[in-house]
């Protein structure tokens, strides 16, 4: 069974949302700027979205019983968590800007105890 060759189905969503996924993690993990970071767990959370659309469709899985919209309707409140997240580590971060001069995520180390 060649990947390449087959019709596309729920397994190439799969590895489409894990790449997506650790793409996302390996820039959270190494990226120094506060935006590179928040731009992995943008792709984090599109990958799983992908996953999630990916299983509950119907097409994608013939003759298997679907979820229904529960895939959407997950992805959505993803994507709308995801805007909710992105307005407040935005702000954060230019909060960040304006007592530093710098987005570098090295420089927050104001709450060591």
């Amino acid at each position: 069974m060649n990947l390449l060759t087959e019709p596309i189905g729920v397994s190439h969503y799969l590895i489409v949302g894990a790449i997506m996924f650790v793409t996302g993690a390996l820039c959270m993990a190494t990226k120094r700027n506060a935006l590179g970071v928040l731009m992995g767990i943008e792709l984090v959370l599109n990958g799983a979205n992908v996953n999630f659309v990916a299983f509950g469709s119907e097409y994608l899985r013939p003759g298997a019983v679907s979820m229904g919209l529960d895939g959407q309707l997950i992805a959505l409140f993803v994507i709308v968590l995801a805007a909710a997240e992105a307005a407040v580590a935005l702000a954060i971060v230019l909060n960040f800007y304006n007592n530093h001069s710098s987005v570098d995520v090295d420089k927050a180390d104001e709450l060591k105890g």
